[in-house]
């Protein structure tokens, strides 16, 4: 079998529903194979509360009232899971993949996000792992990483958020996957750095490395 290929996109800051719109385009070709390879969008976007298909209301503590006046936009999604935040300094990967060219099984699709997670994480020395029947990727205890996927015809879209210098404060406003007490974390925060700069490529780079071993792909920009 040739070795499968992986597209890699950086795209910086990308307002969500832009982001969104990107997304579906890209996955109704990888439907038609207009596009023959999978692919990774990695970007992060400006303040956003965004509601999975799972999303309960009392899980929104701030009024959609609040979060404007906050300069935060809301956003319905079709990904699984409850509500989240995404905003500046979280890696939010998009992976676009035909799982017909990996394996039909979403269960596995998700436990593999969460591996190249762990792996990219323990890359940087952060003791990553798993809570048992909670999906996602944390440490110490504390959640790191947040996953939530829509599929169609076997080609998958959303994603992953890796808190990487993000401003935890804003995970305040909502109940975080609908999980009460549960304490985010970041990967500044773990290590603690008194100088965080480079520490955005470092993640990045650790997460493109993750996906091409634990997906078996041979990665490209």
């Amino acid at each position: 079998m040739p070795e499968r290929e992986l597209w890699t996109v950086p795209l910086g800051r990308m307002p969500y529903a832009e982001a969104l719109e990107l997304q579906r385009s890209i996955a109704r070709d990888r439907i038609s194979g207009a596009i023959p390879q999978d692919v990774l969008l990695l970007l992060e976007h400006p303040p956003v509360v965004t509601l999975g298909r799972a999303a309960k209301e009392k899980h929104l503590v701030a009024s959609p009232e609040f979060l404007q006046s906050r300069g935060i936009e809301l956003f319905e999604a079709e990904r699984g899971g409850d509500v989240t935040f995404h905003g500046p300094g979280q890696l939010v990967g998009y992976p676009i993949f035909d799982l017909r060219q990996h394996r039909e099984d979403l269960h596995w699709y998700l436990r593999q996000l969460e591996r190249s997670l762990i792996s990219a994480l323990q890359a940087l020395d952060i003791a990553a792992g798993l809570n048992p029947g909670l999906t996602g990727v944390w440490t110490s205890g504390r959640k790191i990483a947040s996953i939530g996927i829509h599929v169609k015809q076997w080609v998958t879209f959303h994603g992953f958020a890796l808190n990487v210098t993000t401003d935890l404060s804003y995970f305040d406003l909502i109940v975080p996957c609908g999980i009460r007490g549960v304490v985010m974390t970041s990967v500044e925060r773990e290590l603690g750095r008194a100088e965080p700069s480079g520490l955005w490529g470092e993640t990045r780079r650790s997460v493109i490395e993750a996906f091409e071993a634990t997906f078996g792909t041979r990665v490209s920009a």
